[in-house]
């Protein structure tokens, strides 16, 4: 029989999380890529919300890669049909584009940017610039 562990080996107990999970330090890194997302999302849908409505976005860990495939996507348009509708989806895949996009946190959300604004673009049948003019 297992016992639980009561007390470190000094005799002091357990020690509890070192941060509350209400600040920001506590997320776990995909809640943070999740927050990066989101707010690119938000952003481009407040220019764009009645050519985007219906449109679904989504965060992937990481996507289905055909053995043999060189390339490894950071983010894909889906269409998905149900009950014979046809809804698009935009996915954004977290592990390769947190890999390309290095440790700087400014590096991962232009990164994101421009997969979203791709995306759009590429759902929408304009050009990336006309999507999103403010873009480095």
């Amino acid at each position: 029989m297992i016992r639980a562990k009561r007390r470190d080996r000094h005799g002091r107990g357990l020690r509890g999380p070192l941060a509350p999970s209400e600040v920001p330090i506590s997320l776990t890194r995909s809640e943070k890529f999740d927050d990066v997302v989101r707010e690119e999302v938000q952003r481009i849908a407040a220019q764009w919300q009645s050519e985007l409505e219906g449109v679904e976005f989504a965060v992937e860990d990481v996507p289905e890669v055909e053995p043999g495939t060189t390339t490894v996507p950071l983010s894909v348009l889906r269409r998905i049909s149900t009950s014979g509708t046809e809804t698009p989806r935009i996915v954004i895949f977290r592990r390769p584009v947190e890999a390309r996009g290095g440790d700087d946190d400014r590096d991962l959300a232009k990164l994101v940017r421009e997969l979203v604004v791709d995306e759009v673009a590429g759902l929408l049948g304009i050009s990336p610039d006309q999507v999103d003019p403010d873009e480095d």
